[in-house]
Parts: C-alpha cells; sequence; structure tokens
C-alpha cells in the first residue's frame, strides 16, 4: 500500500494514511514534495497530469510531485517518482524551497500539504506514465513563467505558488541557492539525503 505520512502543524509525523482514500473534502495535513527537472541546455520540463486522476486532472503542473514513504529518504522519493511517472533518471537532485506548504481545492477534492520544492537535472530522456502523465514539454525558464502568468487557469495552484517563490531566488535556475534542510517540516528533515 502507498501511503502518506501525516503530520501536525509543527510537521512531525502523526501516522500513515492509504494514499488512495486520502484526498477529501477534508484532507489531513501530510508530507509531500514537488520537482522541477531542467535537461543540460537548462529547459524545463512541465507535465500535464493524466485525465484520470482525482486530483487536478489534465492540469499542467511542475515535472513531477509525489509523496515519500516511511523511512525513505526524500530525495530518493523525488528519483523514485521521476522515474515511475516520467521515466527518468535524476543526475542530480537539490532541495531549493524547503518550508513550501499550500492548501487547494477543485470539485470538493482538497490538497493539504506540507511541500519541500526540489529542483534536479535529467540524466535520460523522457517516457511518462499514461496513469501519471498525459503530455509533456520542455520550455525555457523564462518562458515557462510567462506562460502561468498569462494562463494561470491551466496551471496546478502548488506550482503557480511555487513559481512566485522560486522567482524570488532568481531568473536562473541552476544559481537558486540550495535551501537549508533545517527548515524542512521535521518529518522529512529526518530522512533527507
Amino acid at each position: 500500500m502507498e501511503h502518506v505520512i501525516l503530520l501536525n502543524e509543527s510537521g512531525e509525523a502523526q501516522g500513515l494514511a492509504d494514499k488512495q482514500t486520502v484526498h477529501t473534502d477534508a484532507t489531513p495535513l501530510h508530507l509531500a514534495f514537488s520537482c522541477y527537472v531542467f535537461d543540460a541546455a537548462g529547459r524545463f520540463l512541465v507535465s500535464q497530469r493524466a485525465l484520470h486522476k482525482k486530483t487536478w486532472p489534465g492540469i499542467w503542473t511542475n515535472s513531477v510531485c509525489g509523496h515519500p514513504q516511511q523511512g525513505e529518504p526524500i530525495a530518493d522519493a523525488v528519483r523514485r517518482r521521476a522515474a515511475f511517472e516520467l521515466g527518468i533518471t535524476l543526475h542530480t537532485v537539490r532541495l531549493v524551497l524547503p518550508a513550501f506548504r499550500y492548501r487547494a481545492e477543485l470539485h470538493g477534492v482538497v490538497e493539504n500539504e506540507m511541500c519541500p520544492v526540489f529542483s534536479a537535472t535529467a540524466g535520460t530522456d523522457v517516457r511518462p506514465h499514461p496513469d501519471e502523465v498525459a503530455a509533456t514539454r520542455w520550455l525555457p525558464w523564462l518562458d515557462f513563467v510567462r506562460d502561468v502568468s498569462a494562463s494561470p487557469a491551466d496551471y496546478s495552484p502548488w506550482c503557480r505558488l511555487q513559481i512566485e517563490q522560486l522567482t524570488a531566488l532568481g531568473a536562473t535556475p541552476d544559481r537558486w541557492p540550495t535551501g537549508d534542510p533545517a527548515l524542512l517540516p521535521p518529518a522529512a528533515y529526518t530522512a533527507i539525503s
């Protein structure tokens, strides 16, 4: 059973819940992650969520999102989900926004996550899993930021909020400072690699 790690308001683990049943109109706070994947040319990989997904079907978003499993280092969870959803291997995984948190609702389904944000470099070509990803495209970062600004409804709410914080780090993603792991929710900090 794939699960989510439930959190209290301080980001400490409070147990586990089945991932298949946790996202409802009263989703409890839980641990997640988002990752922004770049290629060797510096282009960003944007992905469209599969059309049948329970949360935000068909919406464009950052490269990959997911939930670490109990005892799994969060950077390993990023690599695992990138391999599963996108069929890619990541060369580097770097923490950039350790304390990102959001809550969003669409059609009665709530996302409620402490969601550290990572950047990564792709090591292989993309081969999306059709149950997870409807489409992908590579874009220069600033083109992506402009596209989200011009058509915000086409993008996930967490992605829009993360872009605000990422752009504050600078216009060049490979120059974003590495986030301080001490700012991670404690449930993630104990498992960071």
